[in-house]
């Protein structure tokens, strides 16, 4: 059983509009349905509960940027994680949610039992679906993004792949819509990308390439595999594992621990 986390970014799983895109949520829930029927254990780190809330409830006040964060991510996560059952239940998957913050990382009681917790999960064949806990993290103690988070996770559980799912293909030698620009398809322990990376952020989410860069460069020094991959290509998971070659990704290759 090969263990992968999937981290599906708020760019994949939003419409321009920034409300939901449940077609595509469909679309992932398809895919990771057939990824267990074909002996991969998944882990999915689903960004989505702020743009869940936003599109679910109208505010006649306004609200400072913290106040927005709690309101629509405490009201977005019970929608999301309903139409996660929703798609999920079709296939006879069970899901569970985990709800988690920075200082849980920190070695201690609390790891151990986040740690615990999951491992119970995936015994009993029930798939975690993990979040930032959004109505209490509001400080300096918040993750960068749910890259970092998903990163933490794959180590934290022993992950064989940690799949970053982005709404571009990976990281390229100049912006992706210059002609010029070619994807780095590998990056081998230690190679220096950084010249290549843009510093903006994605439209609805706190993450950007730099942070997928981050997590990657972290999580394959780990001895993890890690994939950035375009979430807004049809059955992209299952070309991962079945085409991998002819899917365009970018691949950090694990370090090999002597």
């Amino acid at each position: 059983m090969k263990r992968i986390v999937v981290k599906v970014g708020s760019n994949v799983l939003t419409r321009k509009d920034g409300k939901l895109d449940v077609t595509r949520m469909s679309a992932l829930v398809d895919q990771i349905a057939w990824l267990r029927q074909n002996d991969h254990e998944v882990i999915l780190v689903s960004s989505g509960a702020m743009a869940s809330g936003r599109g679910e409830i109208k505010v006649d006040h306004l609200l400072d940027s913290v106040e927005q964060r709690q309101l629509f991510s405490a009201v977005g996560q019970v929608k999301l994680v309903g139409l996660y059952y929703d798609l999920f239940r079709e296939f006879d998957i069970h899901i569970g949610q985990v709800l988690t913050m920075k200082e849980n990382f920190e070695p201690g009681e609390q790891y151990q039992n986040q740690q615990a917790c999951m491992k119970v999960m995936l015994e009993n064949d029930v798939l975690p679906i993990v979040n930032e806990n959004d109505t209490v993290s509001v400080t300096e103690l918040m993750f960068t993004d749910n890259d970092e988070l998903s990163g933490l996770i794959a180590q934290m559980m022993n992950a064989e792949t940690l799949i970053l799912l982005s709404n571009i293909d990976g990281i390229f030698t100049t912006h992706p819509e210059d002609p010029a620009a070619q994807l780095i398809r590998e990056v081998a322990p230690g190679r220096d990308l950084s010249e290549y990376i843009q510093p903006e952020k994605s439209a609805f989410g706190r993450g950007g390439m730099h942070s997928k860069y981050t997590t990657a460069t972290k999580v394959s020094q780990a001895g993890i595999r890690v994939i950035i991959a375009n979430g807004e290509r049809d059955n992209i998971l299952v070309d991962l594992v079945n085409n991998k070659e002819e899917v365009p990704h970018t691949e950090f290759v694990p370090l090999v621990k002597a």
